[in-house]
Order: structure tokens, then sequence, then C-alpha cells
């Protein structure tokens, strides 16, 4: 969140700074497995986010004495690349906000992937972000989810995140860096489709019940275009790869 003192103005004639109406979500593009060396992955083109998802496993739990001879344990790692944005020019290792983020969705993961079918392996989630602009946490959870997917783990649903949020007394979805750094409230949320069950909501800012409210329904139906991308990315891998057969 920026100070209200130079606050720069986030809507213009009706329109946010990039042309968007409030419940409109940026470009998005979605590529399933790209990566030869992993067992899953996927890139995804967000706005100007460029992330990539990789996924290796199920295999054997290292150290050994961490993991359940009952179901397989998830780790993951969410880094933004030194050259990914202005923020994070010249850092190296991990921080504070990369260890959150990593945390938060290795929990995501935990309640969708079947984790009882692989007894006693581990399967590892790294997030890179190339490129930040707003909303990575979301964008690298939805590319994460179709990486999964395309390392043929089993999971009850194809996870998508997509942020909402207040600017102003305006609510809006798919924040940018701008928007995200002065806006009054930024809301990232992790939904199943399938139920629309919330599996992370996380909130800077202040929102009352009923902005709160609205935040969530017009994510919900940003939501569905995600889910979309992400199912058409799986469609055009397995396409893929049934031609590379051929």
């Amino acid at each position: 969140m920026g100070s209200s003192l130079n606050k720069p103005e986030l809507v213009v004639d009706g329109k946010r700074l990039d042309g968007r109406r409030f419940d409109e979500i940026r470009d998005l593009k979605i590529t399933a497995a790209p990566l030869k060396n992993a067992d899953g992955s996927a890139y995804i083109e967000w706005g100007n986010n460029r992330i990539l998802a990789a996924v290796y496993g199920p295999k054997e739990a290292t150290p050994r004495h961490l993991s359940d001879p009952s179901k397989a344990i998830i780790k993951c790692r969410y880094s933004m690349a030194p050259f990914s944005g202005l923020s994070e020019h010249g850092r190296s290792g991990p921080n504070r906000r990369a260890i959150e983020i990593s945390k938060v969705i290795k929990e995501v993961f935990e309640n969708v992937v079947v984790l009882s079918d692989f007894p006693g392996s581990e399967i590892d989630i790294f997030i890179e972000v190339l490129q930040g602009d707003g909303g990575t946490r979301a964008a690298g959870l939805t590319a994460a989810s179709v990486a999964v997917a395309s390392a043929g783990i089993h999971m009850r649903d194809l996870v998508y995140a997509v942020s909402a949020g207040r600017i102003d007394e305006h609510i809006a979805v798919d924040f940018t860096m701008i928007e995200d750094n002065y806006s009054d409230c930024d809301m990232p949320i992790a939904v199943a489709p399938r139920n629309n069950e919330i599996l992370l909501l996380q909130m800077d800012g202040e929102m009352t019940k009923e902005q709160m409210s609205e935040a969530i329904s017009m994510a919900l139906e940003a939501g569905k275009k995600v889910n979309v991308a992400q199912r058409n990315a799986l469609k055009e891998a397995y396409a893929r790869a049934g031609e590379e057969k051929n």
C-alpha cells in the first residue's frame, strides 16, 4: 500500500489506467508442459507478468525422516528472479514475502492434491517469477495448478487464483503493480471452481462486508475465464503430445 499523500489517480474517466473496466482481467495466455525436464510445467503470461511453474514428483521424500507413510508431502518454492522488477533488482535469496507466499500456495495444494495416492513420497512445486507486474501470487498459483495437472498428479479440482479489491469506492479485479501499491484494499483469492470453494483469501487493506461480498462475486466471475484458459492449455498440451507420438 502506498502513501495516500503521493497516491496517483488510478481511475480516469470511469476507467482504470490501462483502459480496463473494473470487472475485466488483463490479457491471459497459459502454455502447459513447456519444460521437457520437469514432470509437469506451465508458463503464464498475465498482463505483464511472466511466470514459469515446474513440478517434480511424486518421488521419494528427502530427507527420509520427513516422509509420511500414509500420504505425500508437498514442498513449494515461490521466488522472484532478481531481474523480475525494480523492487527485486539485485536481491538474492528468498525474502519474507516469498517465504509467506510459498507457504500459502503449499497449503492450497495440500487441500486439492489427492495426497493419499502417493504414500511416502514428495511433490515439489517451483514457481519462478521472471517478470512481475502485480498479482504474481495469483498468477503463480494459477500456473502451478496447470503444472501439477500436466504432471498427471490426481487433484480434486483445477484451482485458479485472482485478485480483487477496492480502488477508492470502486471494486475491481486483477490489480496491476501500481494498483496493488496504491489501492485501498487488495485481496488475492484461490478457488476450486467445481463448487466455488475458497482455498485462499488474504486481505491487505479495508473493505466493508458488502464490498467484500461484491469483490468475491467479481473474482468468481472473472475466475471463469482463468479456468477456461487453464483447461485449454492442458487440452493443447495433450494434443501436442499426441501429435509427437504419431
